[in-house]
Parts: structure tokens; C-alpha cells; sequence
């Protein structure tokens, strides 16, 4: 069968880079930590607190757009082994008709983006969606986790990724399986899952000839593998300020970038294991739900989940050896410092001695005009001046070399 002469098939969407590492130097320029909030943030703030407390005591179920929502866009990839067809539609009655003229073939229905109420509402009709769980396709966040549905399976994953800004920014995929069709919720256009489409368009790819649930495995499996670029930015930005710290460059930034770094990881660790979780209830779930060939392949993305787990108390780890390194190094420095200030503070005590010691104003004429003897009589003395100035440099030199022999002028 060859697809309708009306539908043309479009490129498909751009994704996301598979790692994003931050510029070699960009660290060195970024002054966002000591910013402080701006007009726009305070604003952003605020219209989101507004959203939460619309929310409250709304009956369970309800549909709630978010005001930032993008437009939606709809794309359908229709397969079997010798079929393929991908096309991203305007209209969702033509995307739909199309879905219906080909119940033997398997269909992944992709919706980006949730600002059309209506549009859900129709999805949630048509797919059987259980209102509870079209709220939580729809909420602002939700962690990872798998539900029966009455036609398959409700999942949802975390995707992340380290942006070049030295944040990590998570997106959520909503994923429900049916007896033909896989259907997937994001909140964003782009996302990490062209590897899967780039599977699907080869025709001798598994998963052309696996049930659609297999699609939901890979779909899980690629936002599991992405975990690891995302791990592998975090750990080379950790060795760049580790570097810095040692290089004796580290400021009141670093030590800002260092905690922020450490509440990304934890954000971080918080999305990976809800996902671990979730595929652990998979692999308890009956054959009937989740055949045994397909948990085979969820028990690999359980051995992904923990070695993310893995690195992310690694980092976590390593963070707080960046903290300890950081702070020892300010503690040298102060000792340094009061080094330097204590060998000045020691080689002008004997001058400061000496040169109090002839400001004494003791006479040694008497007002009788007889002569003290034991009156500072280096005072009267052609060669008295001279004479203390080449003591001082004297002490000053014996203290020098004394202070250098104990290793005290050099870093030995």
C-alpha cells in the first residue's frame, strides 16, 4: 500500500543536540550568579504563582492550559515493514481520517505544544484518555511514572539536557500505548528522540516489526541514554572549575557556580530515580501488560537508570570535594596573606624597639649644667646617626636570612 496522493510528507523537525557542552571559556565570562533577578523573571514568577493558586480546589480532572503553552503541532508516523508514511498535519481531522484508514498499520501520533483546550479535549475523547491523566500530560510538572490504561499504558519520562547557559532543563514526555498506536505529549518542539524516528525510517529497523509497545521502549530507552551527555557536560564544567580552583583563579563566583552546579545535580538525581521506579513497576507488571520479550529490553533501561543514579551521587560527590578543595584553598590563601603581613609585622618590631628606644627624651645636661654620663650619650656622638642606620639594615638582613633558612619566604 502507498500513502494517500495528498499527503506529502515534511522534514522532520529539528532535535535537540545529543550534547550540549558549554564553550571552553564561556564560564570564564558569565556573571549570572551575582545578577540579580530581573524585571522579567520577577514577572514570570509572579504569573506562575497566579497559575498555581487558580488551581487550587479545582475539580479533579480539570484541563488547564498553561499560559506560556506553545501552539500544538501534530505529526504521524504510520509503519509496518513495508510501510511507511510521516507527515506533520494543520488540520487533526485529516490526521485522523488517515489514522482510521489504516487500522492494521502502526501509527505514532506526536503532539508538541498543549495551547488548544479543544484539541486535548478531542485527543482525551478519541484515544480513551482517562481525565486524570490528561491533567497530568498537561501540569506543569510530573514525575516519572507508569499507569494501566484501558487500551495499554501511560508513561512519562523526564527528558533532560545541560544547555550551553550551565543549567539543566528538563521537558516532559507523556507517552500512552494502544492496540496500534503509540501517542506522545511534549510541552516543547524540540526533544531527543530523532535517533527513534531515524530507526523508523529504515526499513530493516526492529522497530517496524515489533508492536507499538516496543516503540514506547525505545522512546523510554533514548531519553534514558541522553541522561549521559547530560551527565558527561556536567562532569567536564566540574573538572573546568576544579581546574580553575587549582590554577589560583578561583573567586566569589566559582563558589557560586559550584553550588549551583550541586542543586543541578541534585534536580537532576530527583528526575532519574521516579524513572528508575517506573521501569522497576514495569518489569513487575503481568505478562498480559508487558510481555516477557518486551521486559527483556525495559530491564536494560533499568541498568541505564542506575548508572545514571550512579553518576549523578558521583558528581554529587565530587561536588562537595569542589566545596572542601574551594574553601582550603581561600584558607591558604588567607595564610598567605598573614604570612606575608607577620614577617613585615616581625622585621619592624626590633626596629620599632630601637628607634623608640632613642626617642626617649631623657637630657643628658642637667639643668645645673652638670653632665649625666649614663643619658644616651650616642646622642652627641658625630657618627650616632649612621651608626643606628647600619644597625637597623643589619637586624633587617639577620632577620631575612633567618626567616629564609626556615622556609618561610619560599613555598618549600
Amino acid at each position: 500500500m502507498t500513502p494517500p496522493p495528498p499527503a506529502q510528507p515534511t522534514a522532520p523537525l529539528p532535535a535537540k543536540p545529543l550534547l550540549a557542552v558549554p564553550p571552553s571559556r564561556e564560564y570564564e565570562h558569565d556573571d549570572d550568579d551575582d545578577q540579580e533577578m530581573s524585571a522579567a523573571d520577577i514577572v514570570e514568577l509572579e504569573t506562575a504563582r497566579r497559575v498555581r493558586e487558580e488551581r487550587i480546589g479545582q475539580r479533579p480532572g480539570t484541563l488547564t492550559i498553561r499560559p506560556d503553552a506553545l501552539a500544538p503541532r501534530l505529526l504521524l508516523t504510520t509503519y509496518d515493514e513495508e510501510f511507511f508514511h510521516e507527515q506533520e498535519y494543520a488540520s487533526y481531522d485529516e490526521l485522523y481520517a488517515f489514522f482510521g484508514q489504516h487500522p492494521d498499520k502502526k501509527h505514532w501520533l506526536d503532539v508538541r505544544g498543549y495551547n488548544d483546550l479543544a484539541l486535548m479535549e478531542r485527543l482525551q475523547q478519541d484515544f480513551n484518555i482517562h481525565p486524570l491523566q490528561m491533567e497530568d500530560v498537561l501540569s506543569d510538572y510530573q514525575r516519572a511514572k507508569v499507569e494501566e490504561t484501558d487500551d495499554g499504558l501511560f508513561l512519562v519520562s523526564r527528558m533532560t539536557e545541560f544547555t550551553r547557559l550551565l543549567t539543566i532543563e528538563d521537558d516532559q514526555l507523556s507517552v500512552f500505548t494502544g492496540p496500534n498506536y503509540v501517542l506522545t505529549f511534549q510541552d516543547d518542539y524540540d526533544d531527543c528522540l530523532e535517533p527513534v524516528r531515524v530507526r523508523l525510517r529504515t526499513g530493516r529497523s526492529s522497530l517496524r516489526r515489533r508492536p507499538p509497545l516496543y516503540l514506547a521502549y525505545a522512546l523510554t530507552d533514548v531519553v534514558l541514554d541522553h541522561y549521559y551527555p547530560t551527565m558527561a557536560a556536567i562532569g567536564d564544567y566540574l573538572e573546568t572549575l576544579e581546574e580553575r580552583i587549582f590554577q589560583g583563579r578561583a573567586d566569589r563566583r566559582v563558589l557560586a557556580r559550584i553550588l549551583h552546579v550541586k542543586k543541578d545535580i541534585v534536580r537532576f538525581r530527583r528526575l532519574v530515580y521516579p524513572e528508575r521506579e517506573k521501569i522497576a513497576e514495569l518489569l513487575r507488571m503481568p505478562d498480559d501488560e508487558v510481555p516477557e520479550e518486551i521486559k527483556v529490553f525495559f530491564k536494560d533501561c533499568y541498568d541505564h537508570a542506575i548508572q545514571a543514579l550512579d553518576l549523578a551521587d558521583s558528581y554529587r560527590e565530587t561536588v562537595s570535594s569542589l566545596i572542601d578543595l574551594y574553601m582550603s584553598d581561600q584558607s591558604n590563601r588567607a595564610n598567605e596573606v598573614m604570612k606575608v603581613l607577620t614577617i613585615i609585622s616581625s622585621i619592624f618590631i626590633p626596629l620599632s624597639f630601637v628607634v623608640g628606644l632613642y626617642g626617649m627624651n631623657f637630657q643628658r645636661e642637667a639643668p645645673d649644667g652638670s653632665i649625666n654620663p649614663l643619658n644616651m650619650p650616642e646622642l652627641y656622638s658625630p657618627w650616632g646617626y649612621p651608626v643606628l642606620l647600619a644597625l637597623l639594615a643589619i637586624i633587617v638582613i639577620f632577620q631575612l636570612v633567618y626567616f629564609y633558612r626556615k622556609g618561610w619566604l619560599t613555598n618549600k
